[in-house]
């Protein structure tokens, strides 16, 4: 096997879900910084942060791609990268960053409610 041939064998396929996006715009919402996608979300208090964090936390068991969640009582920080691509952005970061831009007042308000219901409080 030459270096060449060794070379293209070894790299992963660059297929249109492991290609960086860092040129690209990001989501509503989310900014490029480093190579991640990052959003802050500010909520009305920590259990609806936590219901948020639920709520992503699905979105992204069912995508198989987990963000990096960073709370602060009401502060919910995301970072998306893809760490099989060299925690660079590519489009599955874009993909789970529109999911969750798509999460609505009523699911995080109802999974808060539940939240409280279930925790007595």
């Amino acid at each position: 096997m030459t270096f060449q041939e060794y070379d293209t064998t070894c790299l992963p396929s660059k297929t249109p879900s492991t290609m960086t996006l860092m040129n690209q715009a990001p989501p509503p919402d989310w900014t490029h910084q480093g190579d991640a996608l990052i959003r802050t979300i500010q909520r009305a208090d920590f259990m609806e942060a936590i219901a948020l964090v639920l709520k992503i936390a699905s979105l992204a068991e069912s995508a198989n791609h987990h963000p990096d969640i960073d709370i602060r009582y009401r502060t919910v920080r995301l970072s998306l990268s893809t760490h099989s691509a060299a925690h660079k952005v590519t489009s599955k970061d874009f993909a789970l960053a529109g999911q969750i831009n798509d999460i609505t007042e009523s699911d995080i308000s109802s999974c808060a409610t539940e939240l409280r219901s279930r925790l007595k409080l």
